[in-house]
This record gives C-alpha cells, sequence and structure tokens, in this order.
C-alpha cells in the first residue's frame, strides 16, 4: 500500500515508512562502532554499581588512612589490585573517575548536539521555506558565525560563562547550530519546490501544517546524519575545553580534565593518569564519526546504490 499525503501527493518520507522494519536496519549497522557505543552507555548509566570508588574522594586504606598517591596500575611494581588502574596525586582511583568521567562525556556530548540540531533546524527551514528577510537575516549570522574557528570561539565562550558542565552544554550549541542552518536551509529550498509541498500550498495548507507535515519529516534523515557527526567532535571540544582549565570545575571526573592533571607527573613517568583518559576518548570519538560515515551513505539513495 502506499501512503499518501492529504492532498494526494505521496510524500517520500512516508513512503519511506513502508521500508524493512527496524531490525533490518540495525542488522547492516556496523558492529564494532555500535558495540563501543553500547558499551560506553552502559558504563555511564551504571557508574554508581561499576565504579569501585567514590571518583572525588581518595581511596582510604584498610587503616582508614588514604593509600598512596600516584600508585601504578596493578600489573606494576609497587600496584595494588583494589585500585586496578593506579591513582592520581589526591589518590582517588583512576578507574572509578574514568567510569564517572563517561556519564560526563555522553551527556555533554548528546545534550549540547540536541540542542545545537534543534536550534540549527528551526532556523534553516525558516530560512529555507520562507525566504525574504527571513533568509538573509538568518544566513548572514550563519556566514557570520561560521567563519569563527571552533576551538578558539569555544575557549572564548568559555571564559565568559562560568566553568560548569551545563555551560559545556550552553557553548556547544552555540558552536555547532550554523552547520545545521546552512545544510537543512539549502534542503529545504529543495524541497518547497516539490509537487507534494506546492499542492499543499494551493490547498491552502497552514505554513505550520506544511513544515509540520512536509518539511520537517523529510529533513529528519539529514538531521540524523549531521547529529552522529557532531557529537564525536563535541566529545573532543569538551574534553579540550576541561584540558585547559576552562570545562568541567574539578574534582568532577572528565577525561579532558584527567588529561590536564596527568600533564606534570606524565614527565616524571606517571603516564597512566593521562593515558587512560586519552585511551577512552580515542575509540569514542571514532565509533561515532565511523556511525555516522555508515548513517550518510544508508540514508543517501545516490551513496548508497553505489
Amino acid at each position: 500500500m502506499v501512503a499518501q499525503t492529504e492532498t494526494g501527493i505521496e510524500s517520500p518520507i512516508q513512503a519511506g515508512r513502508t521500508s524493512p522494519a527496524l531490525w533490518q536496519f540495525l542488522r547492516e549497522a556496523p558492529l564494532g562502532p555500535l558495540a563501543i557505543l553500547f558499551a560506553v552507555v552502559f558504563v555511564a548509566l551504571f557508574a554508581d554499581v561499576l565504579a569501585p570508588h567514590d571518583p572525588e574522594v581518595s581511596v582510604k586504606s584498610e587503616t582508614g588512612r588514604p593509600v598512596k598517591s600516584y600508585l601504578p596500575p596493578f600489573w606494576m611494581k609497587g600496584g595494588s589490585i583494589n585500585t586496578p588502574l593506579g591513582t592520581d596525586f589526591h589518590s582517588r582511583d583512576i578507574l572509578s573517575r574514568l567510569i564517572y568521567g563517561a556519564r560526563v562525556s555522553l551527556l555533554v556530548g548528546l545534550l549540547g548536539t540536541l540542542a545545537a540540531g534543534a536550534l540549527g533546524t528551526m532556523l534553516g527551514i525558516v530560512a529555507g521555506y520562507l525566504g525574504g528577510w527571513y533568509d538573509q537575516l538568518i544566513m548572514r549570522i550563519t556566514d557570520a558565525w561560521m567563519a569563527l574557528p571552533t576551538l578558539i570561539f569555544a575557549i572564548f565562550l568559555a571564559s565568559v560563562l562560568k566553568p560548569g558542565l551545563w555551560n559545556i552544554v550552553v557553548i556547544l550549541s552555540l558552536v555547532f547550530w550554523s552547520q545545521y542552518a546552512r545544510i537543512i536551509r539549502g534542503q529545504v529550498l529543495s524541497l518547497r519546490e516539490r509537487p507534494f509541498v506546492q499542492l499543499a500550498e494551493v490547498t491552502g495548507a497552514s505554513t505550520r501544517r506544511i513544515i509540520q507535515l512536509h518539511i520537517l519529516p523529510n529533513v529528519m534523515n539529514t538531521v540524523m546524519v549531521l547529529f552522529s557527526l557532531t557529537i564525536g567532535v563535541a566529545i573532543i571540544i569538551e574534553a579540550s575545553l576541561s584540558f585547559l582549565g576552562v570545562g568541567v570545575p574539578p574534582p568532577k571526573p572528565a577525561w579532558g580534565l584527567m588529561m590536564s592533571e596527568g600533564r606534570g607527573p606524565l614527565i616524571a613517568g606517571k603516564w597512566w593518569i593521562s593515558v587512560f583518559p586519552g585511551l577512552c576518548i580515542m575509540p569514542l570519538v571514532l565509533a561515532t564519526n565511523l556511525l555516522g560515515d555508515w548513517l550518510r551513505v544508508r540514508l543517501d539513495p545516490q551513496l548508497r546504490n553505489r
């Protein structure tokens, strides 16, 4: 059965509802990136259960005193199975801080990207469909915004706002919205010339209804691809800000902050404080980028049929 719009003209997104089931979609997905993402999400959700120690407090010995600072991983001389990946200069457990750091990276990356996507998509649709001075105003602001270097602009915003988890979310949304606005606007310019949109206009459908039923559903594939590709960059930006001391404030566990705290001890051979957070960031960002590339090919018919 072919799905029809209220105007009798088939909309591409509605026709796509007869596509294979979700499990078939997931079956084609790359297993490696999905496994990494599911593992990180699982660790972040159950950090309270998985972490052996409080990530913000020094680990106590059997006598009630804090254990030695800079304990190495358990397989090295002087290491302890009680702190498998060692301790930092405050005698805090590295493993516990890594586990809780996954929660910070995912929360900031997802929320910052969602906020940027919502803002950029809304502005892109308004500029592309309404045109006129709406388009001129929004696109000139977007052009000026995109001319700003991403990391430097993020550092500037972080220096203006106080360091904090939610401020980083705001910063990421302000940094990335322009990418969504530019790309979505171009797609909407093409969609508004399609027969199903023009016929909806002729039949007297309101602008709000046309956007909700015909424009927004047909740009969601592009939004999904942009979202998956932006998460990795957002995680890198958050880690960079925390590394520079203008991101997540201590003693909260954040991977970028942990790398920053390990700079000095790294010269003295205490590599585990900064190396382990870096090893956590690398596969997570790689997985999001690989998944984004796969979604781009999977959702683009021209690329999929090559």
